[in-house]
């Protein structure tokens, strides 16, 4: 997992809470076991974590993609797609948000996601991938 691991942290006597000042809010898990978690930085702010089994990035490829709250995603997605810029349908997530896809003009993936009642980022709990 990324040096953002809790597994790794442990190890060394430090937690993510002591590391970064952020609690972990809830876990991916697949096949089990946890590959991704969301850490909560206050508020509606989050940093998602992602285990990539031989990912490897240079100086200049350092983004795989970030991700913009919105209130409306069903408004989102139609201004995006009439300004002429590819955008996916919207997808109910597994962490209970709904999300749609774009990239920018260098082809860095930009998801938008609206939060529900249910999301996981304020309920907490585990949620097992679908991807």
């Amino acid at each position: 997992m990324s040096a953002f691991s809790p597994t790794t942290w442990k190890k060394h006597g430090a937690s993510t809470k002591n590391v970064l000042a952020m609690d972990i809010q809830f876990n991916f898990l697949r096949d089990g076991a946890v590959f991704g978690f969301y850490l909560n930085c206050g508020g509606r702010s989050h940093v998602e974590v992602f285990q990539k089994e031989g990912a490897r990035f240079s100086e200049t490829d350092q983004i795989n993609h970030f991700c913009l709250e919105v209130e409306d995603i069903d408004a989102a997605i139609a201004h995006i797609a009439s300004m002429g810029v590819d955008v996916t349908a919207k997808k109910h997530a597994c962490d209970d948000t709904y999300q749609a896809w774009l990239r920018d003009p260098n082809g860095v993936k930009i998801e938008l996601f609206e939060y529900t009642g249910k999301s996981a980022q304020f309920t907490g709990g585990d949620r097992v991938a679908d991807w």
